[in-house]
């Protein structure tokens, strides 16, 4: 969650007006922290160039939320997660939207790091307080990274697997000591960490699900919980961060709250008769013909489509390849031709989308065209260990024409098919040598998916593969993701301009047979490894950029999915009662933080839709 100014200055004035961050005796002490180069805003700025300081506070929103939740504690592998619990916690530092790769002080005041980055060291703002009162201080930051790598979610124990230690130097001061020095982002790292209140969870067992409402530090507490349907929140008045550079202008709604829908049909509907106020739409058919309404039409309401900036996320139908009929590449590649985007984006989604080619797209970061010399230095110590492709050829998903006529790419996979064992019997069934049909299912929990599976699953029998589509409900379709009970699912990874620790997450082989890991596709490759690893000790952003677009291209040519396709911006349409700053968040929708409720137009509001 992230936000605007009404006053802007020039980027060369911004440039001169820097301060320098202080020397200490052992590293240097700065209000923010920049993987790569300088933080982009001084050391005395007042606030977020993209919110408005001035902006009023309260109001109540009303959100929409999909299917269930059955938990108030994001921080474990077990149970569903209720919408907006980020809104009760702070961390130590917190990231600017309109910069690649910079955070600034939150809970920290300062962050301290040598040159080589092999430790932090940060100082706590006196204060920081939580909900009931008490400071934060750095007994609450050594348990907060004690209890979240032994006791929560598998994913922090990988998160912070190359912190060695976290250190007491103080009653608001604590030092985190780093493995190696090669890591540029590790400070970065230990600066995100949410900051947990050591007296309350002591009391209580962490890897349990609870519906009581946690004790945090952000700028909301929980009011009000009707399990598995809507959950309230109440903005902290007089919060602790309000006058905190990196907090102010933000967070200005009274009240949020989010009502559970596990229907997109009916969620759509309750929009359109007001039961909540903003929405945005991830559905092309929805987007182009469900909003043809009185309430638009008059002004009511604004349908807008906002700028996206971010790399757009790799979205795909996803191979599980511990299973055995997915472990050949050829056959991944295969199944690929399948996919008809040119067909499914004129038919079904009205020419809304794009093809995704890269897991990086939308930014300088994917790879593109053929590896240049700065990329092949990167590659060739990796020939050999990769497909050949990685370096003769562009990779380009199949193209058709939009007509439905996809023969000649069904041609090319029975080709790939066959060269993988695979033949049609007389039956017309794909059988491997041992006559074992290739049959899968494609696992899914959103009802609106099966439009877009069911076209591929047809094309795919015209291979004489057997694809069945299964839908299930939100429970088991977590459970069944966190061990792996799957063949395909369609998914895939977000991913940020500044990548790093993460993609360790992602796709390396430590991570493919851990429970509830991002490594979803249960790669293991020593070669995507290494380059993972060179990713994360990129010293500066130009090798960052050309390490990554390596890793892109291999993961390409990898076939690890299907790709489908992204929408070019944010689309949204919400009630007319809101604010927002004249400039945008560059790399957010920043809805939550940097909108506000206008008490004019909302008392208007009131009064249109009554004359409805």
């Amino acid at each position: 969650m992230r936000h605007l100014i009404a006053l802007i200055v020039s980027a060369v004035l911004v440039l001169s007006s820097l301060a320098l961050p202080a020397l200490a005796a052992d590293g240097t002490v700065s209000h923010g922290f920049a993987i790569h180069g300088q933080p982009g805003y001084p050391a005395d700025f007042k606030h977020f160039s993209y919110v408005d300081p001035a902006a009023p506070r309260g109001g109540e929103v009303v959100l929409s939320a999909p299917r269930t939740f059955d938990s108030l504690h994001p921080f474990i592998l077990k149970g569903v997660a209720a919408a907006g619990l980020g809104l009760l916690y702070e961390s130590l530092m917190v990231g600017a939207a309109d910069e690649a790769s910079t955070v600034y002080g939150l809970i920290a005041k300062s962050i301290e790091t040598p040159a080589d980055r092999s430790w932090a060291i940060f100082e706590l703002r006196p204060e920081a307080r939580f909900h009931d009162g008490k400071p934060i201080t750095a007994d609450d930051v050594v348990f907060t990274h004690q209890i979240l790598t032994t006791k929560g979610h598998p994913q922090y124990k990988s998160i912070y697997a190359d912190i060695a230690g976290v250190e007491k130097l103080g009653t608001h001061k604590v030092k985190f000591a780093f493995k190696g020095a090669n890591n540029r982002e590790m400070p970065q790292i230990a600066g995100g960490m949410t900051v947990l209140p050591k007296n309350y969870w002591e009391g209580r067992e962490f890897d349990k699900t609870t519906l009581e409402p946690p004790l945090g530090s952000g700028p909301y507490k929980i009011t009000n919980v009707d399990p598995g349907r809507a959950i309230a929140y109440e903005r902290v008045k007089d919060h602790w961060a309000d006058k905190v550079p990196a907090m102010v202008g933000r967070y200005n709604f009274g009240t949020i709250r989010f009502e559970y829908y596990r229907d997109a049909t009916v969620e759509v509907e309750a929009f359109k008769s007001g039961a909540f106020d903003f929405r945005q739409e991830y559905t092309a058919r929805d987007w182009a013909t469900s909003y043809d309404f009185p309430a638009l039409r008059q002004g009511l309401v604004k349908k807008e489509e906002l700028a996206n900036n971010n790399p757009a996320r790799m979205q795909g139908f996803l191979f599980n390849q511990r299973r055995d009929i997915f472990k050949d590449r050829r056959v991944r590649e295969a199944l690929g031709f399948a996919f008809d985007f040119e067909w499914s984006n004129k038919t079904l989604f009205y020419g809304q989308y794009v093809r995704v080619s890269s897991y990086f797209s939308n930014s300088e970061l994917a790879a593109t065209g053929l590896p240049g010399p700065e990329e092949l230095k990167i590659l060739e110590p990796f020939r050999g260990r990769l497909p050949d492709e990685v370096f003769t050829k562009i990779y380009q998903p199949p193209v058709y024409d939009g007509s439905g006529n996809i023969r000649d790419g069904l041609r090319k996979a029975l080709a790939l098919l066959k060269e993988a064992g695979w033949n049609v019997n007389k039956e017309g069934k794909l059988v491997n040598a041992q006559g074992k049909p290739f049959e899968f299912e494609i696992l899914y929990q959103q009802p609106g998916l099966e439009r877009m599976a069911q076209p591929f699953a047809r094309n795919l029998e015209r291979l004489g593969i057997v694809c069945k589509l299964r839908l299930i409900d939100t429970s088991q379709y977590q459970n069944r993701m966190d061990n792996f009970d799957f063949d395909m699912v369609i998914g895939g990874v977000g991913q940020s301009l500044s990548p790093g620790n993460e993609q360790r997450l992602y796709w390396t082989s430590a991570e493919a047979d851990k429970i509830g890991s991002d490594n979803i596709g249960g790669i293991k490759d020593k070669a995507i490894d290494e380059l993972v690893e060179l990713v994360v000790a990129a010293p500066d952003r130009e090798s960052l950029i050309q390490r990554t677009r390596a890793l892109d291209r291999v993961l390409l040519w990898g076939f690890y999915l299907v790709p489908q396709y992204n929408a070019p911006t944010y689309r949204v349409i919400h009630w007319d009662k809101f604010g927002k700053p004249a400039k945008p968040p560059k790399y957010a929708l920043g809805f939550t933080d940097t909108w506000w409720v206008d008490p004019a137009k909302a008392a208007q509001l009131v009064l249109k839709k009554k004359a409805l």
